[in-house]
């Protein structure tokens, strides 16, 4: 099936590992044209590198923290410059932050909204005016089933990312009559490298035996599809979201959760 999405101009940011690393093999597998942004350029290098090896077409990296205005405006200003225009942009940037409602100190309130929130605002405000000019666009952003429906011990990620649906839904409100798509992949539970690195602290500090993929695999009994989900699961709906079949679907939430959540 023909995407539609060969040499549109695409930007994930948070790019260089999980979920946005799926979604940019995905897209450059379509033959799009990929910028990927994150704030390591030796691990955004080996992403761009490895992504380019499998599917032939250019990966392009590029340094910038969602959390700093002029690296996102400098990164935005290059890809212009490059390609004359940005089609799609996959708004990923993001870590896990879940703790008890009173164990989150104001620092780290700030931090979530700062890096979810604000970088997604920040991202889109930049593009939104060359999606405008160019009369078409897709934005993708990347939120949390918890966001529906939180759960304990789920703030401040539950909250940010309820703001992020939010936001999906104003936007496409905004921005339907100039043709500028926006909704949002809610993912659930997915395997991923911040696993990897708890599961090296957890073993350094407590001696825990267990493998990683014993740990997925008790995890995924809590699932109903019976399995921990993969980075490449949710990067197919997002590419699916932005490709060309799906130019009547705005405004919508998406879960990609193995059936987890308790909300459609």
């Amino acid at each position: 099936m023909d995407l539609q999405l060969k040499d549109k101009i695409v930007i994930v940011t948070g790019g260089s590992q999980g979920i946005g690393r799926a979604a940019a093999w995905r897209f450059s597998s379509e033959k799009a044209k990929v910028v990927i942004c994150a704030r390591s350029i030796s691990v955004l290098e080996e992403a761009a590198q490895s992504i380019q090896s499998k599917t032939g077409t250019d990966v392009i990296p590029i340094v910038a923290d969602v959390n700093k205005p002029q690296q996102l405006k400098s990164m935005v200003n290059q890809v212009i410059r490059t390609f004359g225009r940005i089609d799609i942009l996959v708004n990923n940037a993001g870590t896990a932050a879940a703790k008890k409602f009173e164990d989150v100190t104001d620092a780290e309130w700030y931090d979530d909204i700062n890096l979810k929130l604000m970088g997604a605002i920040r991202c889109t405000r930049l593009v939104i005016p060359h999606m405008k000019q160019q009369g078409s666009g897709r934005i993708i952003n990347i939120t949390h089933v918890g966001g529906k429906a939180p759960t304990s011990h789920s703030t401040p990620s539950s909250v940010t990312r309820a703001a992020g649906i939010a936001l999906t839904k104003a936007m496409s409100k905004d921005y339907a009559k100039d043709n500028i798509l926006v909704n949002t992949v809610c993912v659930g539970f997915l395997k991923a490298d911040q696993h990897k690195r708890a599961h090296i602290k957890r073993q350094n500090q407590f001696g825990n035996s267990i493998t990683l993929d014993q740990w997925y695999t008790e995890k995924g009994q809590g699932v109903p599809l019976g399995r921990v989900g993969e980075s490449h699961e949710a990067g197919d709906v997002i590419v699916f979201l932005a490709s060309g079949i799906a130019s009547y679907i705005t405004g919508t939430s998406i879960n990609v959760d193995g059936g987890a959540s308790s909300t459609v």
